[in-house]
This record gives structure tokens, C-alpha cells and sequence, in this order.
């Protein structure tokens, strides 16, 4: 994320997470925001709101956070610096088994939430799309 996105997510998540009792710890490279991993059943869930309050992309535990140690999770989200080339960029991390469906026609772009909340993976998924091979 660029440097002022960045800042003001960690800002919110930091709040969020102080009011859930996280306890934070030193920072491992290349994650800011590390945390004891000691009694935590949740984490803070990000939405990433995409139009409005209308379109939001709910991120939980399983596809924000990053197991460093036995102890120690961080926040799957860095400072990008002050001129990305994009002001944000949602790695595979984030991505892991979360379905997108791209409609080239209307130029939109849909998600589901992670697929294991659903006791499923993407490698389970079945699509009744099947692309005519080239000839």
C-alpha cells in the first residue's frame, strides 16, 4: 500500500486490535504489525470497500494475517513507499482461495470470501466455463 493508505489502515487495524486484546511484539521483516499469537481465536477483519458502502471485500484472519513463528502473526500488509506504481497492490497471500470472476462485457470484477470459511479450497473448484481450445 502507498505510504498514506498504509498508515491510516495501520492505524485502524492497531485500534482494532488493542480493543480485541492482541498483544503486539517486535516486528519481523518485511511485516510492521506482529502480534502474540498466544490466546488469540480471532483477528480483526478487514473490509475493503470498493464502491461506496455497496461493494466490500471482507478479508479474514486466514488471508490477512502471517504465521512468522509459533508465536507470532503479522499483518500480511506493507508500506509500499510514497510513489508505487500502484497505490495498492493485493498480493496472492490475500488472495489465497478467494474466487474471482472477471465480466469483460460489464468491466466488472466479483470475489467470494475465502473458500476454507466455506470447508472448501479453489483446488475444489468446479467451473461449467470451459474456454474452446485454439486450433
Amino acid at each position: 500500500m502507498e505510504s498514506s493508505i498504509y498508515d491510516t489502515f495501520k492505524k485502524a487495524y492497531v485500534k482494532t486490535a488493542s480493543a480485541m486484546n492482541m498483544t503486539r511484539v517486535t516486528s519481523l521483516a518485511p511485516f510492521e504489525l506482529c502480534f502474540s499469537s498466544k490466546g488469540i481465536d480471532n483477528v480483526p477483519v478487514i473490509d475493503l470497500v470498493l464502491q461506496g458502502e455497496l461493494v466490500k471485500w471482507r478479508i479474514y484472519g486466514r488471508n490477512s494475517m502471517v504465521r512468522l513463528r509459533s508465536d507470532v502473526i503479522c499483518l500480511g500488509f506493507v508500506d509500499g513507499g510514497l510513489n508505487p506504481d500502484y497505490p495498492i497492490v493485493i498480493g496472492g497471500y490475500q488472495l489465497a482461495d478467494v474466487i474471482l470472476q472477471f465480466d469483460l462485457n460489464t468491466s466488472m470484477v466479483g470475489f467470494s470470501s475465502c473458500q476454507l470459511l466455506k470447508h472448501s479450497s479453489c483446488s475444489h473448484f468446479k467451473s461449467g466455463f470451459m474456454p474452446a481450445e485454439s486450433v
